[in-house]
């Protein structure tokens, strides 16, 4: 028999959004981490607001919203606003019953700097970390560290020179055509007028120099999570100079162990890793070619008393699944490809909450494989 196409609606609705969520959906073993870190949290959303005053959206609510973003690549908070208002699966992960508004995007906006003041982001990073630590996933000793160029919010366009007259430009004022061949542009020398903390920079001789940020990432060799992030301005030795601050972070006094890439092996990084009392297993940078007017010949800063190790040959091995960290981030995620905000502080919460949904991402599967090991002794 044939259905009757009924287009008005009933009165009455006595479903909830949590009745749209398939049972063996992911989004369930996340936010059951996830809800408990922001529990934590309480006492410092406290502090972030008036006691007097009309009720805000609930930072609970904005936080999942931004996780969401990350964990699918959500390329605008006012698509992911747009999407709250429509998306049962979504209205249940933040929180939003089946009566509630999506906020404004612009919620964001006016939250942000609260956000940034007080470490939101970086202290909810941490705090889905420590369940990982309760649940004895993560190793105490044994690290790899590695940087990623992170593409800023700015064209080649606004980098003009510190000094002296902008270059002549023709076209649109919204997207003028500059013309810059032939010129020498350095970050000495110049300066994006649209994101000024971004830098000209690239990792490879054969690739442009693009403005970007550095972020960086300290993975636990175990578990391969991430237990650190830092985010800095794009520099021949940011990398180097966040690995040693995220290493001299770490708790506890015994030896421990990282591992790293030939950008790592310099003077300065080793025996400032030996005096942190961690062993610097970095890849050997060293070689020697002859050129057409002398021979060229550089040796490695560490030597056989490391690497006849096995240890060394296992963090070798171990530390290249860093990248796997940054490939989920830039290809999943798609947020921290090119960022979509300006300046270092708002850059940096978006490379963390990055991060911290690639480790939400992998943590329910851990934490089952760690029962499944305890109960089987």
């Amino acid at each position: 028999m044939r259905g009757a196409d009924v287009t008005q609606e009933g009165l009455f609705v006595v479903k909830q959004t949590s009745d749209y969520v398939p049972a063996e959906h992911p989004l369930i073993a996340i936010r059951e981490i996830l809800n408990p870190a922001l529990r934590d949290m309480d006492r410092l959303f406290e502090s972030m607001y008036e006691e007097r005053g009309r009720y805000s959206v609930p930072p609970e609510w904005l936080l999942r919203g931004l996780v969401l973003q990350a964990l699918y690549g959500i390329r605008s908070e006012r698509l992911l606003c747009e999407q709250l208002g429509y998306n049962m699966l979504f209205r249940w992960f933040v929180g939003l019953g089946m009566e509630d508004w999506a906020w404004d995007h612009s919620t964001y906006t006016q939250n942000r700097d609260r956000l940034i003041d007080h470490d939101a982001i970086k202290t909810l990073f941490g705090r889905v970390m420590q369940q990982a630590e309760e649940a004895k996933l993560l190793s105490s000793e044994h690290f790899s560290v590695d940087g990623t160029l992170i593409r800023a919010w700015a064209s080649l366009k606004s980098f003009v020179p510190k000094d002296g007259p902008p270059p002549n430009n023709t076209g649109s004022k919204n997207n003028p055509e500059v013309d810059f061949k032939g010129q020498k542009r350095s970050n000495d020398t110049h300066a994006s007028t649209t994101d000024a903390d971004s830098r000209l920079f690239t990792k490879s001789k054969k690739a442009e120099a693009l403005p970007s940020f550095m972020g960086h990432v300290l993975m636990d060799n175990r578990s391969k999570l991430a237990v650190d992030t830092r985010l800095t301005l794009a520099t021949g030795t940011a990398e180097c100079e966040a690995a040693l601050d995220m290493l001299a972070s770490l708790p506890g006094e015994q030896r421990k162990t990282v591992g790293a890439d030939k950008n790592y092996d310099t003077e300065d990084f080793v025996s400032a890793c030996r005096e942190l009392n961690v062993t610097p297993h970095v890849a050997q940078n060293a070689y020697e070619y002859a050129t057409k007017t002398a021979r060229a010949k550089r040796e490695s800063r560490i030597d056989g008393r490391t690497t006849r190790h096995d240890g060394y040959r296992v963090s070798q091995v171990t530390r290249k699944l860093i990248e796997t960290l940054f490939g989920d981030g830039k290809q999943h995620g798609a947020t921290i490809r090119q960022v979509k905000l300006r300046g270092q502080l708002k850059v940096s919460d978006v490379f963390t909450l990055s991060m911290l949904a690639v480790n939400l991402r992998r943590l329910p599967k851990l934490f089952i494989a760690q029962a499944i090991m305890g109960a089987t002794g």
